[in-house]
């Protein structure tokens, strides 16, 4: 969850708005009152919809937005001012974003630079050690394709080796220590950080050298496993062995699968399962989970079967549920209601390696037995069940209720409502007890929003959300296209601004996106492009999120074809934009509608002051349809 989804996850907008001055009065699932932003006092058009945490006036403003746009237009704050204020009020920190100067840039690439030396002189040394390669090639079965493909290296057993050889050409002691290749003593000095260790490269995602990771030659050496320290371009939390190579081959399984060892992914990458990655240790990091989303929503886990992989995969499964995120489409129902359809957007399974073997083992035995066990892997919340009960005495009740205590929030928290039953019925029958004790009336009151202070509590109560559940409209990908689009292109903007005049519509504004980060990125697009800096659009892509930055390098991947394509790309901007105003345009007068007919139904004689409203929106999609007729005429002619 990004820091702008959290605060929006824990800042109720009902109560951000009431404190700002404006009395609501409760309309269904939903509250209106008077607008803030203007002096009309004869008709209630502001709504706020505490599900989707967003408010919208149907009056003189026609604005809206979520709690970070309501904060921005009632005190007159930037985006940055806003963020940092609701971030205070939510308690989450936010953080700090500093931006590489291009001497900060030459820095991180000359680093790179002697890391990819470092390669060559550990390489060097692989090849003159005949019991190292013959330990690589014999006891882990690669092959010399393999090793080169990887990368891989030996470290002399020696305290100065690496210190020597790269002083010698003219690096400094600063440097080697900078790049993680030394360690310096407590008396002073400077020694080799890896000796008498196979060496191996680690890449970011876009090939990158970052560090290396280093595996004992004498199984009496410890740590088994050595990394290179945090420095400015490696930190092990952000990073995932092999993903360099796996993107496309995860992209096109759409699957990824995580070990965990450096040399089991090389052996399976030789044996064609070139979708599998490492973390740099046994436990998943959220980023990590989130660098692996930009590829696919299907992840494998396929840890060591010992104790210790088992409680890995246990403290990664919090990472896990907060890292996958919830994707909803929003609608509205006869009745113009807004309803939320809720589901987890990954499919997160453990794969049980028997035996008690490694999974270079495993595809040494037998190529095919890997692709089976990962076809077998179990969703996480049934392997859960099982890794807790192995060993237990299930008929004990005190066991039974451990187990019940950790499985149930995990259960609870999927979305499905489907699923959930399942599972409960699943844990009944492994714990042996009847499904209700599972679900009695503790737990239900706990899943049961309790009403507002004011709120009548004779109103039919519905099911509470989870509060880290993500409500996504169906125009995300539509708003994310667009953006990334014009990241790349930004000076389609102008080009867009005019067809749009053409068609008799306005400009594309930052009102026309729904998403608080795809508003801050539209608004840095049209203030690079209207300045025309170079400086300025490099910062615009340095700050592309998280959530973008997939489908930006997919448009990278396809340059000559994008340029090539410049008139299709431009009117597929055309069809997002009014599309992005339409369903606007529709969900609004949907919900002028409800209004106006729920205060017909109370004799409420302000239901007529709605109608003006009505008739706008319904001209406007009048105005859209219309442009969108003419560009299709236009485009068979």
């Amino acid at each position: 969850m990004s820091v702008i989804d959290e605060i929006k996850s824990k800042v109720d907008i009902v109560d951000l708005v009431s404190e700002a001055g404006v009395k609501l009065r409760h309309a269904g699932r939903n509250y209106t009152g008077f607008c803030p932003f203007h002096d009309n006092k004869h008709t209630p058009a502001f709504v706020v919809w505490p599900e989707s945490g967003t408010w919208r006036c149907f009056g003189q403003c026609n604005e809206g937005g979520d709690v970070f746009k309501f904060v921005m237009k009632r005190e007159n704050l930037d985006f940055k001012e806003a963020l940092d204020k609701l971030a205070a009020r939510a308690g989450v920190q936010v953080p700090t974003f500093t931006r590489h100067t291009p001497e900060q840039k030459e820095a991180y690439d000359n680093l790179r630079i002697l890391l990819e030396d470092a390669i060559i002189f550990y390489r060097g040394h692989l090849m003159a050690n005949r019991e190292v390669l013959d330990y690589l090639r014999q006891k882990r079965g690669l092959t010399d394709l393999s090793i080169e493909t990887f990368g891989l290296g030996y470290a002399p057993n020696a305290w100065d080796s690496a210190l020597t050889h790269f002083t010698q050409r003219g690096y400094s002691e600063h440097d080697l220590a900078e790049a993680g290749l030394l360690s310096q003593r407590d008396s002073g000095g400077f020694y080799d950080r890896f000796r008498n260790r196979i060496m191996i490269p680690i890449r970011d995602e876009n090939g990158r050298m970052t560090g290396f990771g280093a595996r004992v030659v004498d199984p009496n050496d410890v740590p088994k496993f050595l990394n290179s320290p945090e420095t400015p371009i490696f930190s092990k939390g952000h990073l995932l062995y092999g993903l360099d190579r796996a993107r496309k081959p995860i992209r096109a399984a759409d699957q990824a699968v995580i070990v965990e060892g450096y040399l089991d992914v090389i052996a399976l990458h030789q044996a064609g399962y070139e979708n599998v990655v490492s973390p740099m240790g046994t436990a998943l990091t959220e980023h990590q989970l989130r660098l692996l989303k930009r590829f696919t929503r299907r992840i494998v886990l396929a840890l060591d079967p010992d104790a210790a992989g088992q409680k890995a995969v246990l403290r990664g499964l919090d990472a896990a549920r907060q890292a996958m995120d919830r994707e909803g489409e929003l609608g509205f129902d006869a009745r113009g209601l807004l309803r939320e359809e809720a589901r987890l957007q990954a499919d997160l399974r453990v794969a049980s390696i028997p035996d008690n073997l490694d999974p270079d083992e495993i595809v040494a035995r037998d190529k095919e037995e890997w692709r089976r066990l990962i076809e077998s892997a179990k969703p996480i919340v049934t392997y859960v069940m099982e890794t807790l009960a192995t060993g237990q005495n299930i008929i004990d009740p005190k066991v039974k209720n451990q187990i019940a205590a950790q499985v149930m929030p995990l259960i609870e928290d999927l979305p499905n409502a489907l699923e959930r039953d399942t599972y409960r019925q699943q844990l009944a029958r492994m714990l042996r007890v009847d499904e209700s004790a599972l679900t009695g009336t503790q737990a239900q009151a706990s899943r049961v929003r309790r009403p507002r202070v004011g709120q009548k509590s004779s109103q039919k109560q519905v099911p509470e959300k989870p509060k880290n559940a993500l409500t996504l409209s169906s125009n995300n990908k539509v708003e994310a296209y667009i953006i990334t689009v014009l990241v790349k292109k930004p000076e389609l903007l102008y080009r867009l601004d005019r067809v749009l005049q053409e068609y008799g519509l306005l400009k594309l504004a930052v009102q026309d996106f729904e998403y608080t980060d795809h508003q801050m990125m539209f608004g840095l697009i049209r203030e690079s492009v209207e300045q025309d800096k170079t400086e300025q659009r490099d910062f615009v892509v340095e700050s592309v999120p998280t959530s973008l930055q997939s489908l930006l390098q997919e448009l990278d991947t396809q340059t000559e074809k994008f340029e090539r394509m410049e008139e299709k790309v431009l009117e597929e901007l055309l069809r997002g934009v009014i599309k992005l105003r339409r369903v606007a345009a529709g969900e609004n007068l949907n919900q002028l509608r409800y209004l106006q007919e729920e205060a017909q139904q109370v004799g409420d004689l302000r239901a007529a002051s709605y109608q003006d409203l009505v008739l706008k929106h319904t001209k406007l999609l009048h105005n859209l349809d219309q442009a969108y007729r003419k560009m299709s005429l236009k485009r068979l002619q």
